[in-house]
């Protein structure tokens, strides 16, 4: 008896499709609930097909999730023509339009630290997320001071915590949320600079 028909795709589209369905897979069901098989009968691809693209179902969570990420990256680039606190406002409006868009992928993200290869991924993209605000905060050409990587690096786990509470609830508009987030970095940035020159 002839097994299923499986269309045949670029490696390229076949991985994007994948992905795209790990997206929807994750935020429907919780991650015990899914196994290889039932992955690969969702794409209506055999299991061996979804090994060759994924090792193990952590690795195709992960991928999965460093997806979204580097979305997310790419819509909150600063656009440098901007003065610098307009940047600052700039992205952080596109970092909350995105969680909008992509709430259950975010809180899946956020919550699911506990996994190495995910909080490595975090890890990561709060760094590079920290420089570039570090970057456009502190003068040209001048080192950042201890102060403002620690006021910065801070302000992302609070930003965190503020934004699921937001995913929470949904009982704050998000131009409300935009300014509160803004005034803290900026507030945290300004006791920085007074930190720094008190000592």
């Amino acid at each position: 008896m002839p097994g299923p028909a499986y269309t045949r795709l670029d490696v390229d589209e076949r991985r994007r499709r994948l992905l795209a369905l790990g997206a929807d897979l994750f935020t429907r069901f919780a991650y015990d609930e899914l196994s290889m098989a039932k992955i690969a009968r969702e794409a209506g691809i055999s299991k061996a097909l979804l090994y060759h693209y994924f090792p193990s179902k952590e690795a195709y969570f992960v991928a999965t999730l460093e997806e979204k990420a580097a979305e997310l990256q790419r819509r909150t680039e600063p656009d440098p023509s901007l003065a610098p606190v307009e940047q600052l406002a700039h992205s952080l409006d596109a970092y909350l339009q995105w969680i909008e868009e992509n709430a259950s992928s975010y809180e899946k993200m956020i919550r699911s630290s506990g996994v190495p290869e995910v909080r490595a991924m975090l890890d990561r993209v709060r760094e590079e997320t920290g420089q570039r605000i570090i970057d456009g905060l502190k003068a040209p050409g001048e080192p950042a001071t201890p102060a403002l990587r620690t006021a910065v690096t801070g302000w992302l786990w609070f930003m965190d915590g503020a934004c699921l509470d937001w995913v929470a609830h949904r009982d704050l508009e998000r131009e409300a949320l935009h300014g509160l987030l803004l005034a803290t970095l900026l507030a945290a940035a300004l006791s920085a600079g007074e930190a720094t020159t008190a000592t």
